[in-house]
């Protein structure tokens, strides 16, 4: 009985304290070191209203909350009424009452009996919902419950400490079990949110915005610990050759399996590949069967926003190299080595540097620029860091576009980026653009009249005017040419496109049917929302008609010979698997989209002498699967085993430590039968005589 009230006796004292102040609590929303937005919670006794509103690059959920609390925390009510990301509406209820949970949401809707009160997730809530998680689960049995809708929440004190300039006491809590990372909340000894800091964006109590930094830094060693940990759990290195027997590989050269083959690893480079039957393994190597499957050359995702969390997510689904696409720099810089000294998981990064013209839109990611001489000193600060391209992005000033071009190419950098605001895709690969970024933010170049804003939300509603586009237009016909003639290249980021223009309330969206089902409830429900208003049948067809349009685009671009970046703009892995089923949508085989995410993504970098195919003397990096992707491309998902420079991974590893149902059994490693002798040979011997050189051969 004791145990059982506890939590109750917890939150009665949470409420009467928060109650007892009688004050409203505002949190300020810091994105980048700028104010992006606020969080205003007003609570008296067991209610309680919240106001988001973000907006931040044109975009950001602003919803009001209303929630009735029972004695044990948990909410009775909770309604939840606005707008997220993109401007899709919200109107999400929670209630518990007459022995019954009922709920609706975008994501969902149900009842259930039950005379015991659950704690519910919302779908779209607030930062501060972490903080009423976290008060109902400090005293529950192991600090873990199960939820509503379904899954379930554990809850684990990280340390407590003084904090900000009037030390504050404060409590750190790690909440996993939401999402595919953890949540982050701190907490003051009376149970308030003092921060919510879980990823780039953060949520601090008014008066305190300074400490964004410290709790940035917080963010990163408290991740980096959890992130260090997992990677010494799931690296496999090897101190003797591995052999890897009856695999086909995929060439992408030609776009064929080879005939059965024994590939061998030794260090990070591939040492030998030779026809099976082969001869045994010597005693001192590993072993593994391939039982028949195919090996295939790691894959790329052209356009990634890198963090700690990615690099499991990446590797888990053969993801070995990405290029970053515009981040914290220090941060990029950081993880980079991290990762190349393999303290960190995660793929080969190739980082672009992202450059942002300052405007009431302003991205906060990379280098902010208020003029041309700014943004051409931030041009010159990537270029003596190793950035291989510039990326420009929306609110840079027009007439920037063809100086900040000039500059990156007189210092052997590359130029691509969104279209920036009142240009033209055509005026940008003029002015120096050697790729553009996004397949919308070409289109909008034949969709847009004079004077829309491509910085709003314009730049994914717009997109519904594609399904009445005429790909034999002049417009379209003009651009392709002169793609063509400056060899002009495209990140596609399809896949996000298709998130964003066919997400459903309510439905499993395309891109994520062939993995959802896998992972944690919060992100099911996340990816069952819409992110545009679709108001009518006709709305709806509309949008599903642009998107044909869009894939016919891909089609078109690369009959045209136009190089194609598969790209996602997100970090789960699983996107670089539907971009490239997309491809295969869009009437490219699943050899020429294969090939696209493998060799030729190399060759574009111009790292193809190291990486891109399975080749002796290439680095190892490549996947297990058992099926013939060649035949279908689905069937990269079941992976088996993934080697980045010969350390091995098992997805089905990486997964379960993320909380995420496995896709495929992994391959069976035998050990050495023998250890390898490596005794024989010392350092500055001669072997010119049979013998080590002594004083009689002084001669």
């Amino acid at each position: 009985m004791r145990r059982l009230l506890t939590p109750i006796l917890f939150a009665v004292a949470w409420l009467g304290a928060t109650s007892a102040l009688a004050e409203v609590q505002r949190f300020v929303v810091i994105s980048s070191g700028e104010n992006v937005g606020h969080l205003i919670v007003d609570q008296a006794g067991d209610k309680v209203d919240v106001d988001y509103h973000v907006d931040n690059n044109g975009r950001g959920p602003k919803h009001k909350e209303h929630l009735v609390l029972g004695a044990d925390g948990m909410p009775r009510l909770w309604t939840i009424e606005g707008v997220s990301l993109f401007g899709a509406r919200v109107d999400e209820r929670f209630e518990h009452g007459d022995g019954t949970l009922r709920w609706c949401s975008q994501a969902d809707s149900g009842e259930r009996p039950t005379p015991a009160p659950s704690l519910y997730i919302a779908n779209d809530d607030s930062p501060w919902s972490l903080a009423l998680y976290a008060n109902v689960l400090k005293s529950a049995p192991e600090q873990s419950l199960d939820v509503t809708p379904g899954g379930r929440l554990t809850l684990t004190a990280v340390r407590s400490q003084a904090f900000g300039p009037n030390a504050l006491t404060v409590t750190i809590y790690r909440l996993t079990g939401l999402e595919l990372q953890p949540g982050y909340v701190m907490l003051d000894d009376a149970g308030r949110m003092v921060a919510e800091f879980s990823g780039s964006q953060i949520t601090v109590r008014e008066g305190l915005e300074a400490t964004a930094p410290e709790l940035m830094r917080m963010t990163a060693a408290l991740e980096g610990e959890r992130i260090h940990a997992l990677q010494t759990q799931l690296a496999h290195s090897f101190d003797a050759p591995v052999r890897i027997r009856n695999v086909r590989i995929f060439q992408p050269e030609t776009g064929t399996l080879s005939a059965l083959s024994s590939v061998t690893v030794f260090g990070d480079r591939i040492a030998a590949i030779v026809p099976e039957p082969d001869t045994p393994t010597a005693a001192g190597d590993y072993e593994i069967d391939g039982q028949g499957g195919t090996l295939v050359p790691g894959l790329h995702d052209m356009h990634s926003h890198s963090t700690l969390q990615t690099g499991l997510f990446y590797l888990g689904a053969g993801v070995t190299s990405v290029r970053d696409m515009g981040n914290g720099n220090a941060f990029l810089l950081n993880l980079t080595r991290d990762i190349d000294q393999g303290v960190a998981p995660g793929p080969r990064i190739v980082r672009d540097g992202m450059l942002e013209g300052r405007s009431p839109y302003s991205v906060r990611t990379g280098l902010l620029a208020d003029t041309l001489d700014e943004a051409l000193e931030d041009v010159r600060w990537y270029g003596q860091r190793g950035y291989r391209q510039v990326k420009i992005y929306n609110s840079l000033h027009p007439d920037w576009v063809a100086p900040v071009a000039q500059e990156a190419h007189r210092l052997g950098m590359g130029v691509t980026g969104h279209v920036p605001a009142f240009v033209t895709p055509d005026h940008a690969v003029e002015a120096g653009y050697n790729e553009i970024a996004h397949i919308n933010q070409l289109m909008l170049g034949w969709l847009l009249q004079p004077g829309e804003d491509s910085r709003t939300t314009l730049r994914l509603t717009a997109m519904a005017r594609a399904a009445d586009l005429d790909l034999n237009s002049l417009p379209v016909r003009r651009t392709l040419a002169l793609m063509q003639e400056k060899g002009v290249a495209l990140d596609t980021t399809a896949v996000a496109l298709e998130v964003l223009m066919l997400s459903r309330a309510g439905e499993i969206p395309p891109s994520a049917v062939g993995y959802v089902d896998h992972m944690p409830i919060g992100y099911q429900r996340y990816r069952r929302r819409s992110f545009v208003d679709i108001d009518s049948p006709a709305v709806d067809q509309t949008y599903k008609a642009a998107f044909q349009k869009l894939l016919d685009t891909v089609k078109l671009l690369h009959d045209s010979g136009v190089q194609l970046l598969p790209g996602t703009d997100a970090g789960t892995g699983f996107t670089v698997h539907r971009e490239l089923e997309l491809y295969v949508k869009a009437g490219l085989t699943p050899a020429e989209a294969l090939s696209l995410g493998t060799l030729k993504a190399e060759q574009y970098l111009g790292r193809n002498q190291s990486l891109g195919s399975i080749a002796r003397g290439k680095l190892a990096d490549f996947f297990l699967v058992s099926g013939d992707p060649t035949q279908d491309i689905n069937a990269i998902r079941q992976i088996r085993m993934v080697m980045k420079g010969g350390v091995l991974y098992f997805p089905s590893e990486i997964h379960e430590a993320l909380g995420i149902r496995p896709f495929a059994d992994p391959v069976v490693i035998q050990p050495p039968k023998a250890p390898e002798d490596t005794s024989a040979g010392v350092a500055g011997e001669s072997f010119l005589f049979g013998e080590g050189m002594d004083d009689d051969h002084g001669h």
